[in-house]
């Protein structure tokens, strides 16, 4: 399928696996350094790490942002 099919979990879903197997193919070696930049500190990594976090942000927000909406709305209820 393609992106305009597709909806934001599936979206949030994707870019976590992408995240996720940038993270396990630029895990550091035993020296600290990456297998695939050679540098100690990975720009792929650091910015799949963020990716995630991002991630998680937005879905512990939706899921706070949900129950909250809903209560709200129920307070609205006649």
């Amino acid at each position: 399928m393609t992106a305009p099919f597709l909806s934001l979990p599936q979206i949030l879903n994707r870019l976590a696996l992408a995240a996720r197997w940038t993270l396990r193919d630029h895990r550091p070696d035993p020296d600290g350094t990456c297998p695939i930049c050679h540098t100690p500190d990975c720009r792929a990594a650091t910015a799949a790490r963020e990716v995630l976090e991002a991630i998680r942000k937005l879905r512990s927000g939706a899921a706070r942002g949900g129950a909250a909406e809903q209560e709200s709305i129920e307070l609205l209820a006649p």
